[in-house]
């Protein structure tokens, strides 16, 4: 029997089941060491545990490796996980006959590249400051491979493949909307939205799996943002230092605070709008993330420790178990 997409999962399904491993490790239990495993595929993730012969299975798979697992679920601490009755890397040639597709096992952007890549392309036409439109041509031609498939983060916020750009472009949109309302620059909000993670883009290994470079770890996102940006700049003849100053005070203060990360706070107009929108986007994406995976069958979900609050459900369509 196959085990259900993770996103469809209830406490009483078994099978087996085609995963990518974000995560091992050993741990110590009551009982003795276990193996901790973080399980994706294209719908959502889960925590997996190996409770039996875990030094033999712990050398049948590797973090970043598809996986082939025979497991139960049940619900621990009121979250669903699965327990793993055994598990091996995939064998492509052998467990394509039995369903395996590697696109199945990917978190991936709802909405499709090409679509999304789509509207960058228009949205960087509609810059009318040349040296604003130079610089953001200059950045994506240089970085388009990883602008199509990054996420946003490792774990918090769109943190699939394609998150990046999904991330970027909401952002974008809505910037653009306060943007008419406040009277505030375009362009530059423009600017801020595609470029305020770009370090991301250097801060974060990916190859369907997402980790730390040991750049990220030392500079992280920001710093390396601002001297991608930076050295894009300054290779365009002309580029006025005022200009490259504002958009990098854009980089430098987008999280909001020195609290949250950011090493200025916002002193602009444009930087207080890309904060904030930067702050709603990831908020209401874990938000929409939480209320879907969550496995009570409650109208609350349980606890969030980031949000720091339990979430209301909304109100069930009549006639539907939703």
């Amino acid at each position: 029997m196959r085990l259900p997409p993770i996103r469809q999962l209830t406490a009483d399904a078994s099978g087996i089941g085609f995963f990518l491993c974000q995560q091992k490790e050993i741990r110590s239990g009551r009982n003795g060491d276990f193996l901790s495993v973080t399980l994706l595929d294209a719908t959502g993730r889960i925590s997996a545990k190996v409770f039996d012969e875990v030094e033999r299975l712990r050398g049948e798979f590797d973090e970043g490796e598809f996986v082939k697992v025979k497991a139960r679920a049940n619900t621990f601490n009121g979250r669903l996980q699965l327990v793993i009755e055994n598990i091996r890397r995939v064998n492509p040639s052998q467990d394509r006959a039995l369903g395996f597709r590697e696109e199945d096992c990917v978190p991936t952007a709802p909405r499709p590249i090409e679509d999304m890549w789509a509207d960058l392309e228009t949205l960087v036409a509609s810059v009318e400051d040349q040296h604003l439109q130079r610089l953001l041509r200059a950045v994506i031609a240089g970085n388009e491979a990883a602008l199509r498939v990054w996420p946003a983060a490792q774990v918090i916020h769109h943190a699939y493949r394609g998150g990046y750009l999904e991330h970027a472009l909401k952002i974008a949109g809505v910037a653009l909307m306060l943007a008419r309302a406040y009277e505030a620059n375009a362009d530059l909000i423009i600017a801020g939205a595609l470029l305020h993670d770009i370090g991301k883009l250097q801060e974060l290994a990916y190859d369907g799996v997402t980790s730390y470079s040991r750049e990220g770890r030392l500079l992280g996102h920001i710093t390396l943002g601002v001297i991608m940006v930076r050295d894009a700049a300054l290779a365009i003849e002309g580029f006025p230092p005022d200009l490259l100053t504002e958009v990098e005070h854009l980089i430098v203060s987008h999280h909001g605070s020195r609290d949250l990360g950011s090493p200025i706070e916002p002193m602009t107009v444009e930087a207080f709008i890309l904060s904030m929108a930067d702050d709603l986007d990831a908020k209401i994406h874990q938000v929409r993330q939480a209320v879907a995976e969550d496995p009570n069958d409650g109208e609350f979900t349980g606890y969030h420790q980031r949000l720091g609050r339990v979430l209301w459900k909304g109100t069930k369509p009549e006639g539907t178990g939703r």
